[in-house]
């Protein structure tokens, strides 16, 4: 990038949405680009070629792996054929790259040579599942996969008890149901949740429910790429003060409400027992 801030003009990055159950999901772009880049860099060279068969597409350019274990020393690779001004497009097995799937490394290393970076949108786990989950979606967070080990779980869903936003994780199938229970203890086995299987697939199930309730579900084996979509805790509105209901019950009769009349509304609207009220106005 110069001094200035304009990006320079060479190569071009493309992070490509890859669909997350049916190749159908795939956009016109996506297959065009798909043919025409100079390098695809994907996560599973198999699963791509796969795709690209069902596509009936052909891609002309270089293939290359980019998956965790190799993502480090590969960005290095692929951000020199990207200052040679080619293009390079990452795909993963599903989903957007980047969004617990390798990409960020390489799209962290492209801004910074001031390498254009652009994306091919497409499905997302995340998303759809949060659209399906019948929870409120307004405002969410992505945590990806919980800690495998009990003790860093635990401290890692305490920290979420009280996240307002609806919470978004993935989940291995044969973890889920240590996961839900784990859910269910930091955040109450009351706390509404969706469990999303197989989305967009031939076996795709919602089961939604209280996370005590999933647990159990789980337990009998599940199967399949998991989704799981919790809802954010919601406060508890703090109890009114005392001193203003005895308050509002003097000003009530002062209008001429009966004292006891008063004492039974302005409990029931403030939502404690007639009788603590009663109490305090007689204690005043």
């Amino acid at each position: 990038m110069r001094e200035d801030g304009t990006v320079i003009d060479n190569g071009r990055l493309v992070l490509a949405g890859a669909p997350i159950g049916q190749a159908g999901d795939v956009s016109p772009r996506l297959r065009e680009a798909l043919e025409t880049a100079d390098v695809v860099a994907a996560e599973d060279t198999r699963r791509l070629r796969r795709l690209v068969s069902d596509l009936g597409a052909e891609i002309r350019g270089r293939v290359v792996s980019y998956y965790d274990a190799n993502e480090i020393a590969r960005a290095a690779e692929l951000l020199q054929v990207l200052q040679e001004g080619k293009t390079v497009l990452i795909i993963t097995d599903a989903g957007m790259p980047g969004v617990s799937d390798p990409g960020y490394r390489l799209t962290h290393l492209a801004v910074e040579a001031g390498i254009k970076v652009t994306s091919l949108p497409g499905p997302s786990a995340v998303t759809t599942a949060l659209a399906v989950s019948g929870l409120p979606s307004d405002r969410f967070c992505f945590e990806g996969f919980p800690p495998r080990k009990p003790g860093e779980r635990a401290r890692k869903l305490s920290a979420l008890a009280e996240e307002e936003r609806t919470m978004v994780f993935f989940e291995a199938p044969h973890r889920l149901q240590v996961a839900l229970a784990a859910m269910a203890e930091a955040f109450g086995a009351d706390r509404r949740a969706a469990v999303c299987r197989e989305l967009t697939k031939t076996y795709e199930e919602v089961r939604r429910g209280g996370l005590g309730e999933l647990a159990e579900w789980a337990a009998n084996g599940v199967k399949g790429e998991i989704t799981v979509v919790v809802a954010g805790h919601v406060p508890q509105a703090l109890p009114p003060v005392i001193e203003d209901l005895v308050a509002e019950v003097a000003r009530r009769e002062e209008t001429g409400v009966p004292k006891k009349q008063a004492i039974v509304d302005v409990a029931k609207l403030a939502g404690i027992p007639k009788r603590d009220l009663y109490d305090a106005v007689h204690r005043g």
